[in-house]
């Protein structure tokens, strides 16, 4: 098993939720990094859990993954409804950040898979800027299908990074990261959602205000009313927590 095996996790109907803290989080990570083996890390959120309760072959994505952190406000809600609480959300966005400034320290090599070819154009040059030490060794953008993975595949394994973050949905992208993990060889391969966009410049992420609310999922649906239908999951998710109380962090 990998140095992820031992952390601490929370059982949020079958899927592992790790307990650390951002700073423990990156440690772990760091030490993943360094052992040169495979790793998918999924940042996840009640949207993702709700997918996964309808759809096993997600499910068992998520469960196949070393480490799942809590993204999403409503997970962090539920592990402490439930008793047995995480030390704190873990912002994939965050993280990716975290990520990159331990990076520095060892000249990480970073790959950006995903979104367009504007954005991911963008998120290179921003990234570098902004990590100078950082080796951004090579990006494409995400619109890419099953017949091009191969390809895909092979040059992210001839840029040989340290570091691969994938933005192309969340339905997609972990699908994707747990089918090719071995193949691709990259120590830590992480979904990142919409954080190119944010990098990039093309959106805004919510103000603090909203950071600290724990409403971004709110801000966003303000900013596009077209992700209303996946919101829906957020108030079903919390309905079905509060009615399988006991059950919920059950080993399924």
């Amino acid at each position: 098993m990998s140095q992820t095996g031992s952390i601490p996790t929370v059982s949020i109907y079958g899927i592992p939720f790790s307990k650390l803290t951002m700073k423990e989080t990156v440690e772990v990570l760091e030490q993943a990094v360094l052992s040169k083996q495979p790793h998918q890390i999924i940042t996840a959120n009640p949207i993702m859990v709700m997918a996964a309760l309808e759809n096993p072959a997600m499910m068992q994505v998520m469960q196949d993954a070393e480490m799942i952190v809590p993204d999403g406000t409503g997970v962090v809600w539920a592990a402490n409804y439930c008793g047995e609480p995480v030390a704190e959300r873990v912002p994939g966005f965050d993280l990716l950040h975290e990520l990159l400034r331990v990076g520095e320290n060892y000249r990480w090599g970073v790959y950006l898979l995903g979104s367009t070819s504007e954005v991911i154009q963008a998120t290179a040059d921003r990234l570098q800027q902004q990590y100078p030490a950082i080796r951004i060794v090579g990006y494409r953008d995400g619109f890419f299908g099953p017949a091009e993975d191969e390809q895909v595949v092979a040059s992210i394994r001839q840029a040989a990074p340290d570091l691969l973050f994938v933005a192309r949905g969340a339905d997609t992208q972990e699908p994707w990261i747990h089918k090719y993990k071995h193949e691709l060889q990259v120590p830590v391969t992480m979904g990142v959602g919409g954080s190119f966009d944010i990098i990039s410049g093309k959106m805004k992420r919510a103000p603090k205000l909203f950071q600290k609310l724990r409403l971004e999922w709110f801000y966003r649906l303000l900013r596009e009313p077209s992700r209303a239908g996946r919101m829906l999951a957020l108030p079903k998710f919390a309905l079905k927590v509060m009615r399988d109380k006991e059950n919920v962090t059950k080993a399924r």
